[in-house]
């Protein structure tokens, strides 16, 4: 079992508490993990450690609680080409306007389209709209990426 204790007893709320913590790592891990956050622009371990956190926090948040507001991008590769797929994309935005926030269309090359839609709403919901999005008949490739809305995750 984890042992945590309180490095902050007693903070005033316009302070952040900082905690100290060791890990043990196998020398090449590290080495690999330095190379890695150095090329992201990253200063130092404990900044690209914080954010991992913060992601891996929002993640189980996003997984585990289905009524988490949350916003998302669905992103869309097609053939504009195909029969009605525009049409029918668009239909499906119009039948979800009060969760669509934006979208982008891109000409990639003289038949395919990139479609990325910025959608608000619960997990649930967003997950609905993006799996109807990404299984229209012709779409190419699709990807839902979700967050929370901003609440302080730590």
């Amino acid at each position: 079992m984890l042992k945590i204790r309180n490095a902050c007893p007693t903070v005033r709320k316009t302070m952040t508490c900082l905690a100290r913590f060791g890990i043990s790592l196998d020398q090449s891990l590290l080495d690999s993990f330095d190379k890695l956050i150095a090329g992201k622009g990253y200063v130092n371990r404990s900044e690209a450690i914080r954010d991992m956190i913060r992601n891996a926090l929002v993640e189980d948040q996003v997984e585990r609680t289905d009524n988490t507001p949350t916003v998302g991008t669905v992103t869309l590769v097609y053939d504009h080409h195909t029969r009605d797929l525009s049409d029918r994309l668009t239909e499906h935005q119009h039948s979800h306007h009060n969760a669509i926030v934006s979208a982008l269309h891109v000409h990639l090359d003289a038949h395919h389209c990139l479609e990325v839609i910025v959608a608000r709403g619960t997990a649930v919901q967003v997950k609905r709209l993006a799996d109807e999005l990404i299984g229209t008949k012709g779409v190419k490739h699709g990807k839902l990426v979700l967050t929370t809305v901003g609440a302080e995750t730590g």
